[in-house]
């Protein structure tokens, strides 16, 4: 009498649907999939079909950085600035953030003063319109969660060390219309002079 009893289960187990997988945290990196060779992606100017479009994106787009979702669409940049794809034609990239690494397209920059931070190697380069700075990357720590785009970097020289605190929020670089997915905060350290701290935007778009 359990013989049928257990085969009904076992029936009712591989018939339901397969759980949807969890959507990754943002910013990420997409590709475009789904679009026929002879068409483009829209990007338009609000999350809406009847939205002007302001961009396109190949069929064969590669590392599109999303920054936002909104009822099935993604906010990505376009030029110097930001707009609505539909959803459903991109695919997330896996491992963009990886435990104890950074991506390795990630760039970040800030204004008043005007500074940009960039990586080669295992190093960190800091630069000012006057200046550049190679540190050695020592340290990346980021949240217990697997994939979330949070991260602490310690990078150093013979002339001191730099804290830089990455995490999720939106940004604007004040000098354009596009939106950024990432803020950073910056503090160095020198020997017994005053720390001084930056603040800016990020991207892992290529």
């Amino acid at each position: 009498m359990r013989l049928p009893v257990l085969t009904f289960g076992l029936s009712m187990l591989l018939a339901a649907p397969a759980m949807a997988a969890p959507d990754p945290a943002l910013p990420t990196l997409f590709d475009v999939s789904g679009v026929a060779a002879d068409d483009r992606l829209n990007i338009r100017e609000r999350p809406a079909a009847k939205a002007p479009v302001i961009g396109m994106l190949a069929p064969d787009a590669r590392g599109v950085e999303v920054v936002a979702r909104q009822n099935g669409w993604a906010l990505v940049n376009t030029a110097e600035r930001a707009g609505w794809v539909n959803a459903r034609y991109l695919k997330p990239r896996p491992g963009i953030w990886a435990d104890g690494a950074l991506p390795p397209t990630l760039s970040c920059a800030g204004t008043e003063p005007f500074w940009s931070l960039r990586q080669v190697g295992d190093q960190l380069v800091y630069e000012t319109p006057s200046s550049s700075r190679a540190m050695r990357r020592q340290t990346v720590l980021g949240e217990a969660a697997a994939q979330r785009p949070v991260r602490t970097v310690v990078a150093a020289d013979g002339k001191g060390r730099m804290t830089a605190v990455i995490q999720p929020a939106q940004c604007s670089d004040g000098m354009s219309d596009r939106i950024y997915g990432l803020t950073a905060v910056l503090l160095f350290e020198q020997g017994e002079q005053a720390s001084r701290m930056m603040t800016g935007c990020c991207r892992i778009a290529p």
